[in-house]
């Protein structure tokens, strides 16, 4: 199918440090593709600049609300992401999500849009960790030993998931979970023609501070014991 616009959704609470790095590979991976792209970052109870990392940036817009809920605010984002595209058939928008902790390559939505011209209704992405400072080395060398990069990988990522709004909107939309908002999306997209692949790993931090109990910062807690 043909794409004819494109919306990306970044949930964002006190993201002020990693923000900018975020956005900066966000914007340049928009640049690529000829389709129209905007960007909704979501503020949800920020108390820090994050608000001001946003101002002034073509094509990426804000949203402030205050739910503390990761579900809540990538459904927001994608609300205003279907009223920006009303005009447009949801089955030629493609609408993605990614986070602000993380970086996109430059080529994540040139892909994911070869694949929807391919006949994929959603693309489910990878993730990876560059930077482990922060962590023990023994949390690095499992995480890589047990994290599957197969084409037909199990993993399910907000900071890596797109599909068109006909798909989302079929699936009901995005739950307002606290927790594996994206992993519910998922499965109720199993139904629709989904891609998962591992040839654009979106690269995500390793922090230490957990935004939610039980996402992935809990999962590498538990890679060091």
């Amino acid at each position: 199918m043909a794409i004819s616009a494109v919306g990306v959704v970044v949930p964002a609470h006190d993201e002020e440090a990693l923000l900018p790095d975020c956005l900066d590979a966000l914007e340049v991976a928009m640049k690529r593709v000829a389709a129209p792209a905007i960007a909704v970052v979501v503020l949800d109870d920020c108390h820090d600049r994050s608000a001001a990392v946003v101002a002034g940036r073509r094509h990426f817009q804000s949203l402030s609300m205050k739910a503390r809920n990761v579900g809540r605010a990538r459904a927001a984002g994608f609300e205003m992401l279907l009223g920006w595209g009303c005009a447009i058939p949801p089955d030629e928008l493609w609408l993605a999500t990614t986070d602000a902790d993380s970086t996109v390559p430059e080529n994540w939505l040139e892909v994911q849009l070869r694949h929807a011209d391919q006949g994929f209704e959603a693309v489910l992405g990878t993730v990876k960790v560059v930077d482990w400072t922060d962590r023990p080395e023994v949390v690095a060398k499992r995480f890589v030993a047990r994290y599957d990069t197969r084409e037909d990988h199990a993993q399910v990522h907000g900071a890596n998931l797109g599909m068109t709004a006909a798909a989302y909107l079929a699936a009901g939309g995005m739950r307002p979970l606290e927790l594996a908002e994206d992993r519910a999306l998922a499965v109720s997209l199993a139904q629709r023609r989904v891609l998962r692949t591992a040839r654009i790993p979106v690269t995500t931090s390793s922090r230490v501070s957990a935004r939610v109990r039980g996402g992935f910062a809990t999962y590498l807690d538990s890679l060091s014991s």
